[in-house]
């Protein structure tokens, strides 16, 4: 037999094995509501990593026996600390089919250790096909007689796992930490988990969200009514369960996150670059040697267990070491993290390049190389240069789809805004604005003037409506569209209006003004007069927006509202089917 295997039966006969407690949290109750029990055997273990572990076992037909035994540690481990919360317990499909389960091994243990079946779940991980449906069903409704609750872990990254779910109807579904990360700004994400958020409800199947890491996708989390939680953003595994959440945590989570930049999709993650670690106890003149054999090497990461806990760089490192004339000598064999005199910056890949950027600048007392991590561990170094680099290509991209008179964004990244927000479920207003009697305007004083008209709009749009409320757009010519993700978006079109109203006369000769507008050929040659430019505005509220499946659903209302809007003298607005009002001719306050 292998190394591995003796090591393995080594670990099952000495019950070597340490019980992790994560926390899963209602965002109802805000309270912990139970703990998913993980598995891990000694650190200066080859089978220390999960995986390695349960993939020997199974190699070595000796994954029953292996479950068994983590289960029996888990239940013993968590009775110690007497907690009135649900003790998650994985166990694979195989050992459902096995015998042993009738024999009552898990209430046996339970019993031994005091801990009522009712505060347990039955946690089924599907690591392999499943095809005896029926036998996998009966094993399950055994442990439901006997008082334990089911869980169907992973939905969405194993084989077959909706019929799973439609075979077993278990208590509690946890969504593939895949379909979590990085949700806030990916709407096939947040389809997915809509989609089987609603499922769910309907076979009354409580939702857990597992691998939540970051801010934004904990918002995003929340603001669907997803109910509970699981991931290091919360708290990662210990020995010791934590048993108490941060309440900082649930500030402001029921707040649905507005894309604040619909363009820089990219994150952390997209510049980071792996450079292979050294442990953080490697002699310096190891790290020295690197240097010497690689003269592109400029930064060296510290790792140890996944975790970095420094950076060298190449300039600074040989600057130091060679200060004193018996450098190496003094300090050749010392370990490298005497180097280290601070720690690295860390920021996890789902991190977007905006944020990197500010996260930077609020410490400038770090060096200009940062550590980018996946759950906590290491993946990569990124530079300051290479933010610098990503960060231009995104303002390059900007401006292609920029309009080049007033540079606010065009139709493609509107429609996109739009598409996220309708993802997102946040409730919006849609506003098309267009100017009245501009072709005349136009022809009478000059396609100049008439381009100052233009980007007189787009100041007073951009000033009633800044980043933090929504997005103003041109879309070509002298029409504009605002997306209102603020509450007061009516209030803020009768600003605009008014305000446009005092501002067109400056823009008209003193003659023209008092005439109340200007004679202009008409389409058909024929001569007219035309009042002043004003502004008619088409709006869709967000009872309607929220009924859309697209962007291209709110323009047919918003060109049907524009439309009724037109036929109301002066600046006026109409929303959806409601009755046309005229602005009052005061400003607003």
């Amino acid at each position: 037999m292998s190394v591995l295997h003796d090591e393995l039966v080594q670990i099952l006969n000495s019950e070597k094995l340490t019980s992790l407690f994560q926390p899963i949290v209602s965002l109802i109750q805000k309270d912990i509501i139970g703990y998913e029990a993980l598995i891990r055997s000694a650190s200066d273990s080859p089978l220390h990593n999960p995986a390695v572990l349960f993939n020997t076992a199974e190699r070595f037909n000796l994954s029953t026996k292996l479950e068994f035994s983590c289960r029996k540690n888990s239940i013993k481990s968590y009775a110690q600390f007497n907690l009135n919360k649900k003790l998650f317990l994985n166990v694979s499909p195989s050992a459902l089919l096995q015998s042993d389960f009738k024999s009552g091994m898990t209430l046996k243990f339970l019993k031994k250790f005091d801990l009522n079946p009712k505060s347990v779940v039955i946690e089924l991980t599907e690591l392999q096909p499943v095809s005896n449906y029926k036998l996998i069903r009966n094993a399950l409704t055994h442990y439901r007689d006997m008082g334990f609750e089911i869980a169907l872990d992973d939905l969405g990254a194993g084989y077959s796992e909706l019929k799973l779910w439609s075979e077993l109807l278990p208590d509690y579904l946890k969504i593939d930490p895949h379909f979590i990360q990085g949700i806030y700004d990916d709407p096939v994400k947040l389809n997915f988990v809509r989609a089987i958020q609603n499922l769910a409800s309907s076979l009354n199947c409580k939702i857990i969200a597992e691998g939540i890491e970051t801010a934004n996708d904990f918002k995003t989390i929340a603001s669907l009514g997803i109910p509970y939680v699981q991931g290091y953003y919360i708290g990662r595994p210990t020995a010791f369960p934590l048993e108490k959440i941060d309440s900082t945590l649930f500030i402001n989570s029921s707040s649905k996150p507005v894309p604040s930049n619909l363009y820089n999709t990219a994150t952390a993650f997209h510049i980071a670059k792996f450079i292979p670690p050294v442990s953080s106890k490697t002699p310096i003149c190891e790290v020295m040697s690197l240097f010497q054999h690689n003269n592109d090497l400029t930064l060296v990461p510290l790792v140890d267990n996944k975790i970095a806990s420094g950076i060298i760089f190449r300039d600074h490192f040989l600057s130091k070491l060679f200060s004193s004339r018996y450098g190496l000598e003094l300090y050749g064999k010392k370990p490298i993290h005497s180097f280290i005199s601070k720690s690295p910056l860390s920021i996890d890949q789902n991190t977007p390049i905006e944020s990197v950027s500010q996260e930077l600048t609020s410490t400038l007392d770090h060096d200009p190389a940062f550590i980018v991590t996946r759950n906590g561990e290491y993946i990569g170094l990124a530079t300051l240069l290479d933010l610098l680099e990503e960060m231009t290509r995104q303002q390059i991209k900007n401006a292609k789809h920029a309009n080049p008179l007033t540079l606010l964004p065009g139709s493609v990244p509107l429609n996109e805004y739009i598409n996220q927000l309708l993802a997102s479920k946040i409730p919006f207003a849609f506003a098309y604005f267009d100017l009245d009697n501009f072709k005349p305007f136009n022809d009478v004083y000059g396609y100049s003037a008439g381009d100052d008209i233009i980007k007189a709009v787009a100041e007073t749009l951009a000033a009633y409506v800044p980043e933090k409320h929504g997005l103003v757009g041109h879309i070509g010519g002298d029409d504009f569209i605002v997306v209102f993700t603020c509450n007061d978006w009516l209030h803020r079109c009768e600003n605009i209006l008014a305000h446009f109203e005092k501002l067109v006369p400056g823009h008209y000769k003193p003659e023209d003004v008092k005439a109340g507008g200007i004679h202009s050929e008409n389409r058909a040659g024929e001569k007219n007069f035309f009042p002043m430019t004003s502004l008619s505005v088409g709006i869709v509220d967000p009872t309607v927006t929220s009924l859309c499946q697209s962007h291209v659903d709110i323009a047919d209302f918003a060109a049907g509202a524009k439309k009724q809007a037109k036929k109301i003298d002066g600046n006026s607005y109409y929303i959806n089917q409601r009755k046309a009002l005229k602005i009052p001719e005061r400003l607003s306050t």
